[in-house]
C-alpha cells in the first residue's frame, strides 16, 4: 500500500475547510486566503525549490486561474490567484450564507485543484524540534518492530512518500508496539492479525 494518505488527508482537510467555513465573496481585505483542494494537477511530488517542483507550482497556479475563470462566469467576484495559487476571497463567514457563492462553488467543484504535495508541506506549520524527534523514533521503532519498509523521516519531520505494507502481519505488531510514541493509544491500534 502506497503511503500518501497524508497528502491525501491534507487535500481532503482542505476542501472540507474550503466548504465548511465557506470563502466569502467580495470582502476585500479580510484575509480569508484560500488554498483548494480536489482535482490533480500536472506533476508529481517533489522537493520544493526543483525545477520539476516549479512545474508543479506553475500548473498548479494555472488550474486555479481556471477555477477563479469559473468562479467568475457563475457570478462571484473572485480575485486571481498569487504566485502559490492562493485565492482571497473576504470574509469566509459571510459565504455560509451567500446563495451566489455556494451555486457557483457547487458549479465549479468539478475544476477544484489538488494542492501539490511540495506547496502542501510549505503550508504545515514547522515542527517543534521534540516532535521531530517523535516522529523519528517512531519510524525506528517500526522498523526495527516488524515494518522494515516503513519510511523513514526526514529532518523536518516528514515521511518520505515511499511504498510500505502495512497490513502485514509483522507492520500491524509493530503498530501496535510503537503506536504510544505518536499519541495512539493501545486499543485504537490495529487488530491482531
Amino acid at each position: 500500500m502506497k503511503m500518501r494518505s497524508r497528502a491525501g488527508f491534507g487535500a481532503a482537510s482542505l476542501v472540507v475547510a474550503l466548504v465548511l467555513t465557506g470563502c466569502g465573496g467580495g470582502d476585500e481585505g479580510a484575509g480569508g486566503e484560500v488554498a483548494s483542494a480536489g482535482r490533480s494537477t500536472p506533476g508529481g511530488a517533489s522537493a520544493s525549490g526543483s525545477a520539476h517542483g516549479t512545474d508543479e507550482l506553475a500548473g498548479y497556479v494555472e488550474a486555479q486561474r481556471e477555477w477563479v475563470g469559473c468562479l467568475r462566469e457563475n457570478g462571484l467576484d473572485a480575485p486571481d490567484p498569487d504566485a502559490k495559487g492562493k485565492v482571497d476571497l473576504g470574509d469566509a463567514r459571510k459565504a455560509k450564507s451567500d446563495p451566489k457563492f455556494l451555486v457557483a462553488q457547487e458549479k465549479c467543484q468539478s475544476l477544484v485543484p489538488s494542492v501539490p504535495d511540495s506547496l502542501e508541506r510549505e503550508m504545515q506549520p514547522a515542527l517543534s524540534a521534540k516532535e521531530i524527534e517523535q516522529k523519528k523514533r517512531y519510524a525506528k521503532c517500526m522498523q526495527e518492530g516488524g515494518a522494515p519498509d516503513f519510511p523513514d523521516t526526514d529532518d523536518k519531520g516528514f515521511s518520505k512518500e515511499v511504498a510500505w505494507d502495512s497490513t502485514s502481519v509483522g507492520a500491524k505488531r509493530a503498530q501496535r508496539t510503537c503506536g504510544s510514541i505518536v499519541g495512539v493509544p493501545d486499543d485504537a491500534a490495529p487488530a491482531k492479525g
